[in-house]
């Protein structure tokens, strides 16, 4: 899936903004925000459990076609969240832009679109798998543990500016 360009706009109103700038000269573009996702180095996961209540964990993420992706084992407590609930929202914080992306966890399946997440993730990190029968595994481990890859599609971001003062809503279209 190739992300679209997101609507970009004030965070806040004049009426509901303070202390958040509200100068549209100081919206965000999304490549601002897409260089934040492409250099963190990690990023912070929230799902949510079967009870309703939120988990957050810290995760390696790649960007794919524009989206984030992130990889767990299948029987993680994320791995099981998202196999039953796919709302998340993924965090990152980078020198210029703090950023929260709200969206839905679509595991990745067929062999190209793996070994394509496979690949970020080899040059990314060096973190090598191995794509064989429609899985993703790590031949570095002991037993070969399986992974599976999710793609965030998302709904919404919202941008954090390092100054303190401004924010960015960027809402996507599906």
């Amino acid at each position: 899936m190739t992300v679209s360009t997101p609507i970009a706009e004030l965070l806040f109103r004049p009426k509901d903004a303070t202390p958040f700038d509200t100068d549209v000269a100081t919206i965000k573009p999304w490549s601002q925000a897409l260089s934040c996702l492409r250099s963190a180095h990690r990023g912070w996961l929230s799902t949510v459990r079967p009870d309703g209540r939120p988990h957050a964990a810290p995760v390696m993420l790649v960007l794919v076609d524009g989206a984030p992706c992130v990889a767990t084992r299948p029987a993680s407590r994320k791995g099981r969240n998202l196999a039953r609930n796919p709302h998340a929202v993924l965090t990152v914080g980078g020198e210029d832009l703090d950023l929260v992306v709200e969206g839905k966890a679509h595991q990745v399946a067929g062999d190209a679109a793996l070994r394509g997440v496979a690949a970020a993730f080899a040059t990314k990190y060096g973190w090598a798998f191995d794509i064989r029968d429609g899985r993703a595994h790590d031949e570095s481990l002991p037993g070969s543990p399986r992974y599976a890859f999710y793609e965030i599609s998302l709904v919404r971001a919202f941008g954090y500016g390092s100054d303190g003062l401004t924010a960015t809503r960027w809402r996507f279209h599906h």
